[in-house]
């Protein structure tokens, strides 16, 4: 009979996105190094999939113009595994070039996103990922691809999951790593996320699913319970909830990694990364941007018990 004792815990990896899309939504321009540190404490917190950067036009991301010196910065270390954003040819060349590990590339699902965001609609963002897929396969580079708005979006509305399932199934003949699905403006509920990530398991039952949510309507953290629970295995999050959709009005941001793990490890959920420590860097990176105090609630209300355990 299987004790307590013997139940082998389930495991989630989180992803720490702060340093790109935390940092990217905010308006506040940090230097190279400040961005440098964020990825050098979250590997000190046990974190090792980083989102450094993304690869766009400097003058639509600002934020995200000094993605090479930020790359040159950390490379080094060999607990991080550096994932680059990129949204096409050009970026993924400049991901190989900086010293990426991993590229994540995003597909809207939506056409009314896509062609804000990227001036390009779904159909060709596919075909973009798809000439994307052999060149950084032929790198040695790790691909994940990204199906943003796939619960909601700002210029169409509701994105039927069929439509998200069919998107997904297109990407799927790039042969990614890894499949990810974003509720880019933070409209999902659980029972949405059920469904899709069923939807995509019986697409392909062996691709490592990955999962991204915003709280803007306070659902991210029951959403990535949800996910956990329909199989995905890995989870974004941002120190310190910063970060958002710019598109969402009055976005709250990104599910904070401090607080995504008070959930999981309470909840017997491994993760091999020291919550407090990230509450740390949430509440360092919060008064880097000059902000009150981090979206973030545990760098407030603190650990309970007071010092987190994890075996």
């Amino acid at each position: 009979m299987e004790t307590s004792e013997t139940k082998v815990r389930p495991s989630v990896t989180v992803v720490e996105v702060s340093p790109r899309d935390g940092l990217q939504n905010e308006s506040t321009l940090v230097p190279t190094e400040v961005k440098a540190e964020l990825v050098r404490r979250s590997l000190d917190a046990g974190l090792s999939r980083i989102e450094v950067t993304a690869f766009a036009r400097p003058d639509r991301v600002p934020q995200m113009a000094d993605a090479e010196a930020v790359l040159a910065a950390v490379v080094g270390d060999p607990r991080l595994s550096a994932i680059g954003l990129v949204l096409n040819r050009r970026g993924l060349d400049r991901a190989i070039a900086a010293g990426c590990d991993e590229a994540t590339v995003v597909v809207v699902a939506s056409d009314g996103l896509a062609l804000r965001n990227q001036g390009a609609d779904t159909a060709a963002q596919v075909d973009a990922w798809l000439d994307i897929a052999s060149a950084a396969r032929a790198a040695g580079l790790r691909t994940t691809v990204m199906l943003a708005a796939a619960f909601g979006c700002p210029f169409d509305g509701v994105v039927p999951p069929e439509r998200v399932l069919d998107v997904a199934r297109r990407c799927l003949e790039g042969s990614p790593d890894e499949l990810a699905i974003a509720d880019t403006i933070g409209v999902g509920v659980p029972a949405q996320v059920t469904r899709l990530v069923g939807g995509l398991r019986e697409l392909d039952a062996a691709i490592p699913l990955r999962a991204h949510f915003h709280n803007t309507r306070n659902t991210g953290y029951a959403n990535a319970v949800a996910a956990i629970e329909a199989g995905v295995t890995v989870l974004d999050a941002s120190a310190g909830g910063i970060g958002g959709c710019p598109f969402a009005p009055g976005a709250t941001g990104n599910i904070a990694t401090e607080d995504l793990l008070y959930l999981l490890h309470t909840s017997g959920i491994r993760t091999g990364v020291d919550g407090e420590r990230v509450a740390a860097t949430g509440t360092w990176i919060s008064d880097q941007l000059g902000l009150q105090q981090a979206p973030a609630m545990l760098g407030r209300a603190g650990w309970f018990p007071p010092s987190p355990q994890e075996s």
